[in-house]
This record gives structure tokens, sequence and C-alpha cells, in this order.
């Protein structure tokens, strides 16, 4: 990876905790407890999962081969399985309403977005 992907990374990992902090001070002016709950968890949830995909795909181009090919769908299954617990975790036992953590899962999908349309602004 160049020096300029891992800048990129970088202001997406940075950018990431600050649209998630504004997410959640944005909920709050919903005065509900659960939709801070579920927007912080969702958000919470989908970075970590960005950040260790980001070291298994890292990790997979740097060593290649098939041993480090079935090390990354082994890590992708463990990372799938921890989304699913956190999911249930948060809807189950916390009460997240649904929208408020499908709100907080988009925190990655708004810092693409976001990248995206200033790379082609620049």
């Amino acid at each position: 990876m160049t020096t300029e992907d891992d800048q990129l990374i970088k202001q997406m990992s940075r950018r990431n905790w600050l649209i998630l902090c504004l997410m959640v001070l944005f909920s709050l002016l919903w005065k509900s407890q659960p939709v801070t709950v579920g927007i912080l968890g969702g958000g919470l949830v989908v970075i970590a999962s960005f950040q260790a995909l980001h070291r298994s795909l890292k990790r997979l181009l740097l060593a290649g081969g098939q041993k480090s090919g079935l090390a990354f769908l082994g890590g992708t299954l463990v990372r799938l399985l921890g989304l699913a617990g956190a999911i249930y975790v948060l809807i189950g036992p916390l009460k997240a309403p649904p929208l408020a953590l499908i709100a907080g899962l988009s925190v990655v999908i708004f810092n693409l977005l976001w990248t995206t349309v200033a790379r082609s602004l620049a």
C-alpha cells in the first residue's frame, strides 16, 4: 500500500468517529436513551468491523498465498458472527430500536459517500 492509501484510511477512520459523535449528539434531541444506545451501539459495531476488515485485507495482501486466503475467510466468518451477536444484544437485551440501530450501522456508508463526493470535487 502506498502512503496515499494509508493516509486515506487514517482520514476515513477519524471521520468515522466524527460522524458517529455527530449522530449521537443529534440523537440526544429525541431524549430517548434506547435511540441513543441504538445509534451508538450500531456505530461502534460498524467502526470495529471496518477496522478489522482493513487489518485482515492488509494482512492478506502483504502475505499472499492460499494459507492467508483461508485465514482471511475464517476471520471474515468470525467477524460476521461477532457482528450478528452484537446486533442481537443491541436489539434483544438492550432494546435498541431497529431504525436507530440501522442509522448507527450507516456511519461507514455516510463516510464512504462523503469521501467519494470530496474526491470527485477535488
